[in-house]
């Protein structure tokens, strides 16, 4: 099984995490599921930004993504070229390092 290794957030994760994940899995939902509370306001349905993460190691494992991801994207706080959307992610063989950024852009929790 893949190791994701999540760098520390200072909310989310401050201690980081490494977690074993199945191939296959979605990257946003199985860390849902092993206790690291990732936003995904828009329930995971490629609407919004705030499951955006950036793949710091296997990135290029990655299936390509699709035009609307990388249009959600540029709306994305500290984007970076390795910037993926969580929900968007199907997690292959490969090892990931990924880092939650500081911060994200919810408008649901904002009030905008």
């Amino acid at each position: 099984m893949p190791k994701i290794t999540v760098l520390p957030h200072f909310e989310i994760c401050p201690e980081g995490a490494e977690v074993e994940l199945e191939a296959g899995s979605n990257l946003c939902k199985a860390l849902l599921e092993k206790g690291i509370k990732i936003e995904h306001a828009c329930e995971m349905s490629k609407a919004c930004t705030t499951c955006h993460v950036v793949v710091r190691k296997g990135f290029n494992g990655l299936e390509e993504m699709d035009d609307i991801e990388a249009d959600l994207l540029d709306r994305a706080w500290g984007l970076e070229p390795d910037s993926r959307l969580s929900c968007q992610v199907i997690i292959e063989n490969d090892d990931l390092i990924i880092e939650i950024p500081k911060y994200t852009l919810n408008h649901a929790k904002e009030n905008h």
